[in-house]
């Protein structure tokens, strides 16, 4: 991106001779509830972007922290816990909520305020510049965040062996969302490019208009499955739509004139943020230094994250889906019958340090579990407890595994094979061009 693409040609800023009083409460309102917002959670951090560390919100330290927890106490009545402000990866908890009240209430009562102590001001014309610059960089940042998220597919990967073996009654309507996204790919890297070119354009002055339609128009498709298929992200996307349109406010005449009045849409020239045309340009240079900063940590982080904990991420050494043909428990053959609920019916390794067992009525058990492919041996314990067990392994032929040793008090022995994966049809059933009817199982 050139600086030739951020500057703005100069020119006379026309200050408007007067505001009339509903916009100049709009706008104060504006300032402070989007500016509260936008300072008060992910927005900011993200901002402040740096994939090694993870930033707190602001809002888990004083004083929002202390105003979140008086006003849940006092006023909604809600049991304070020490997790009340805990990341859960949820936006939509409880304390989310009230953070939203809280604001709404600051709002409204700063912006009566202001009002009345700024009553002789008719217009703003300096201040919303800057605010304005403010808000278009918060929306545009959150639209690379989660678009590099699904160009590299992360938020949404494919399903895992575990899932390939849930039962579809059993997904969460959030799970079936997330994996059939993540069972097509190409869609969700299409959904991503489209949040990119959103947040791309946005900061390009002269594009910034389709930049905040393209976001709007994202953030309405995101908001809606977020509803319907109960995404706990509801809060941050309706308020993503609302900055959409905080950004057209000021071409909204603009916009009527040529999509609904059929009349002459005059061209649009923002005013530059300074009158001087040598700190225009280094503003100019100091956004485009900063937008590829941005850009630049999103592509090292989405590149981390893939291979960390995506699909280039390491599959463990018995990585698969091994299904139980033999087992014995103290010495006693103990055959995979329905009726008993403790016996085992399939193990699965799909991440590492990690093992989980499946029982005949499909109940699965987590363990962690560190191979040591040199030694054949299996560090397995329970989730949440320092005592570990060694177990034994052997592999006689690719496709088939044996396991010996303790576990949960008993000595087991137990002859698996591994399933194909490919056998899903989710993942053997593939793209086709020509079809002769319908595949649809």
């Amino acid at each position: 991106m050139s600086t030739q693409a951020v500057v703005e040609p100069l020119q006379t800023e026309v200050v408007p001779p007067h505001w009339n009083l509903a916009a100049r409460i709009a706008f104060r309102f504006c300032v402070l509830y989007f500016g509260i917002y936008c300072l008060s959670n992910q927005i900011l951090t993200s901002l402040l972007t740096n994939p090694k560390y993870d930033v707190p919100d602001p809002s888990t330290f004083p004083p929002l922290r202390n105003i979140i927890l008086f006003t849940a106490a006092h006023v909604f009545h809600l049991t304070i816990t020490p997790t009340f402000l805990a990341e859960t990866g949820s936006g939509d908890r409880p304390c989310d909520w009230v953070l939203v009240f809280c604001m709404l209430v600051f709002a409204v009562t700063g912006t009566i305020v202001w009002s009345l102590l700024d009553r002789k001001r008719t217009s703003y014309p300096a201040l919303r510049k800057w605010f304005w610059l403010f808000f278009r960089y918060c929306l545009a940042t959150q639209m690379f965040v989660y678009a590099f998220a699904k160009i590299v597919p992360l938020q949404m990967p494919f399903p895992p062996l575990s899932r390939l073996l849930e039962p579809f009654g059993n997904f969460s309507p959030m799970g079936v969302l997330w994996y059939s996204i993540g069972a097509a790919p190409a869609y969700e890297i299409f959904a991503g490019s489209a949040e990119c070119l959103g947040g791309l354009l946005l900061v390009i002055p002269r594009t910034r208009t389709l930049g905040a339609l393209i976001c709007l128009a994202d953030m309405t498709q995101v908001f809606l499955l977020n509803m319907t298929y109960d995404v706990p992200v509801k809060l941050l996307s309706f308020h993503l739509i609302l900055l959409s349109l905080l950004m057209l406010t000021p071409e909204m005449q603009r916009l009527l004139n040529f999509f609904f009045l059929r009349r002459t849409a005059e061209p649009y020239g923002p005013p530059p943020l300074f009158r001087s045309l040598g700190k225009n340009r280094i503003a100019a240079i100091v956004q485009v230094v900063f937008i590829v900063w941005f850009l630049g940590l999103s592509v090292w982080g989405a590149h981390e994250g893939y291979k960390t904990y995506g699909a280039g991420a390491p599959k463990p050494e018995l990585y698969g889906i091994w299904n139980v043909e033999r087992q014995t428990v103290d010495g006693q053959v103990r055959p995979p019958l329905l009726t008993d609920t403790g016996s085992w019916r399939r193990i699965l390794f799909d991440r590492y340090n990690q093992m989980t067992f499946m029982r005949v009525n499909d109940e699965r058990v987590s363990y962690t579990a560190t191979i040591d492919p040199k030694t054949n041996t299996l560090q397995v314990g329970q989730r949440g407890k320092d005592a570990k067990t060694t177990m034994t392994y052997s592999r006689p032929t690719p496709d088939q595994l044996i396991i010996d040793g303790p576990l949960d008090g008993h000595k087991l022995h137990m002859e698996l094979r591994l399933y194909d994966r490919n056998e899903f049809l989710l993942v053997n059933r593939g793209f086709h061009w020509v079809q002769q009817g319908p595949f649809n199982r």
